[in-house]
């Protein structure tokens, strides 16, 4: 099974060819946005967490590997220049890589228009370099797809979530690797998870990365770690959620749990099913699994559209109420009977080599939600003991 890609130097391949302009402090959110509007593949992602970067190495690690994507051709990296990010640390890394990046710095530019200015002279340049990238077949080997859930119900754990597991599944047997992300909602599912560790030590860091997830979100009695659409749609437990939430995991052997840090981002080593600390909060995800290479993300639902502007997002629903024209697969027929969680899983997969060959999903180009940066709190981890 193949697929067209965009064949990058360093050996990865994209499904898309974008182009980054990434604020490094929010400051520059409005230059960035400006500058975007002179080419339409271009994707803002701005840092609205700080402009201090100590501390903070994990939201620098984000941007940098967000713009090592292959779905990424090339980045513009933008700095106030009062902050201690530097543009150049981030720019330096894209262009290792065998991308071209540029940077600029506001201060230094003398001013917003000034910057404006220079910065769509040379994102055209860098548009220029993208389109020297043309689609050529590639294995489907090649693919990283991520797995996750949101609006979730009692249809996301009897269609929606095993038919994206099956289609996990078969692209495991093909080569393929897939990424899982939302440790909290595997609470209650350990020792099953732990039976499918490739080894002892993965078994081990499961555990842990499970267990610290949980202890982030339940800070605090009245903590919230289902929303109320979950319970509205007949979700009583977070250990509930799980149960269902498993089932897109798929069942092969599980290689590793990712981890981000202040050291980085893991990313997968070769192919395979792997559990992340990809968040459950939706803007963040989309920026998590763009860092750790994901081309694609398999997103299980009642009803709910999430999409994201750099990596493409299937949706998947079960849900016969809420089920609208946002959702790319209707999996609805599993609820009534009418066909089988395999049969969906087929046609999720080739709807994967659809939208990998340059077929959009169903919003893509429309109501995206924000590429948000989001890292755990160092102050936090410290106080909860997990550093």
């Amino acid at each position: 099974m193949t697929f067209n890609g965009y064949v990058r130097k360093d050996g990865s391949v994209g499904i898309r060819n974008n182009i980054l302009i990434i604020a490094v402090d929010e400051c520059m959110d409005g230059v960035a946005r400006k500058i975007s509007e002179e080419v339409e593949s271009s994707i803002v992602v701005t840092n609205h967490y700080t402009c201090m970067l100590g501390g903070n190495e994990e939201t620098l690690s984000n941007m940098i590997n967000a713009a090592l994507n292959p779905n990424v051709a090339g980045a513009l990296v933008l700095a106030m220049g009062c902050g201690s990010i530097d543009p150049k640390i981030i720019s330096d890394k894209i262009n290792e890589s065998g991308k071209l990046a540029r940077h600029l710095t506001c201060i230094k530019k003398k001013g917003t228009k000034r910057t404006i200015e220079e910065g769509k002279i040379l994102l055209k340049e860098i548009e220029d370099f993208a389109s020297t990238f043309e689609r050529e077949a590639v294995d489907i080997s090649k693919l990283i797809v991520g797995v996750k859930c949101g609006g979730s119900d009692t249809s996301s754990g009897l269609a929606s979530n095993p038919s994206v597991g099956k289609a996990a599944d078969l692209l495991v047997d093909r080569g393929a690797t897939v990424v899982a992300g939302e440790l909290m909602e595997l609470v209650g599912c350990e020792e099953i998870l732990c039976n499918r560790a490739v080894n002892k030590e993965v078994e081990e860091k499961m555990l842990r990365m499970i267990s610290n997830e949980e202890k982030r979100w339940s800070v605090g009695s009245d903590t919230e770690v289902m929303s109320v659409g979950n319970s509205v749609g007949g979700l009583t437990t977070i250990e509930e959620k799980s149960i269902g939430a498993l089932h897109k995991t798929g069942t092969r052997e599980i290689q590793d749990v990712l981890e981000f840090n202040q050291q980085g981002h893991e990313k997968p080593e070769k192919p395979g099913m792997y559990l992340s600390d990809v968040t459950m909060l939706c803007g963040g995800s989309g920026m998590h699994f763009a860092a750790i290479g994901a081309q694609l993300i398999l997103w299980t639902s009642g009803g709910a559209g999430f999409n994201n502007s750099i990596v493409p997002v299937i949706r998947v629903s079960g849900n016969v109420d809420l089920i609208n024209d946002d959702i790319d697969i209707d999996a609805t027929g599993i609820m009534k009977g009418t066909v089988s969680v395999d049969e969906i899983g087929e046609e999720i997969l080739e709807k994967i080599v659809q939208v990998a060959n340059g077929e959009k999903t169903n919003i893509e180009d429309l109501g995206y939600s924000y590429c948000t940066l989001y890292q755990k709190d160092i102050r936090l981890e410290q106080c909860l003991g997990l550093r």
